[in-house]
């Protein structure tokens, strides 16, 4: 396989089959559409309790989180070439629960070593699993590279000038907290990080800020901003930050002005429907010039 130049596409060739490891949301459902409008129907592993039922319209098979030594052999029965990771998994696996299993005595080493470097850790350990049994791992937007956000003003409500001030506070705290591989977001308000991301995720996050504000703990304090970015060295074809509609809905509850993301490096997920939600609510979303890589 080769890559473009242009934001990473990848370039299929003929033959190829990819499969798609799907936790829960909705990108794994958009990568998949965007294959199969390709003419490349893929192959979705369903990771039990978190892949979405739509995702059962395609070649699929479901597997527990504690039966991830076993995807080389399932992939190599399927003929698979590439594997996307795509969507969430809200759990680690339960060690008690792993069925014993020579792919698993090759696997789990590799898998222990990476959850004690945190998630990042644990996810860079599959990706180096996969690629050992000789499969190319690509990331969701070099599949649907539509998803990547742009950068500049993304719908018809621009930031403030006081906004800025949140943006820079936010940034930084998100790419402090990136670079301990705790989170890719953080929360400013009046010019200073009020909230960070942690396991729990972008939802709760928001619902923690809505929660601060009707307890009285923001008091005297508007606006604010929801900021996003990848994490410093973070591999770029797994987890990417990304926000929906639903973010921008969360955002709005939780008294904020708006949204900012890594351009480049952060998923939009519907993005008509961000800007129509972002609009309608009065939020701005903004993509922010990407972090340069040293």
């Amino acid at each position: 396989m080769t890559t473009t130049e242009s934001r990473g596409q990848a370039e299929l060739r003929s033959g190829d089959r990819i499969a798609i490891i799907a936790g829960s949301g909705r990108l794994p459902l958009d990568v998949a559409e965007n294959l199969a409008s390709r003419g490349y129907p893929p192959f979705v592993v369903m990771m039990q309790g978190e892949a979405e039922p739509g995702l059962a319209a395609f070649d699929h098979e479901e597997l527990a989180l504690e039966n991830i030594a076993g995807l080389g052999a399932l992939f190599k029965r399927r003929g698979i070439t590439h594997a996307v990771m795509a969507g969430g998994i809200g759990r680690r696996p339960r060690l008690t629960a792993l069925r014993p299993s020579l792919a698993l005595l090759r696997f789990l080493p590799r898998v222990i070593a990476g959850l004690g470097k945190g998630d990042d850790g644990a996810l860079r350990a599959l990706a180096g699993g996969l690629e050992s049994v000789g499969i190319t791992l690509v990331g969701a937007h070099q599949i649907a590279p539509d998803l990547l956000a742009s950068e500049g003003q993304l719908n018809g409500v621009a930031p403030q000038k006081a906004d800025w001030r949140d943006i820079d506070a936010g940034a930084a705290a998100a790419r402090a907290i990136g670079a301990l591989d705790i989170g890719q977001a953080a929360v400013a308000v009046g010019g200073r990080a009020i909230a960070l991301e942690g396991i729990e995720g972008t939802d709760l996050l928001l619902e923690r800020v809505r929660d601060l504000r009707s307890h009285g703990r923001i008091a005297g304090k508007k606006r604010g901003v929801l900021v996003k970015c990848a994490k410093p060295g973070q591999e770029l074809r797994i987890d990417l930050p990304t926000i929906g509609p639903a973010t921008v809905t969360g955002a709005h509850a939780a008294g904020l002005a708006g949204i900012a993301v890594e351009a480049e490096r952060s998923l939009v997920l519907d993005a008509a429907g961000v800007i129509a939600e972002a609009d309608r609510l009065g939020l701005f979303v903004v993509g922010l010039p990407p972090e340069p890589v040293s």
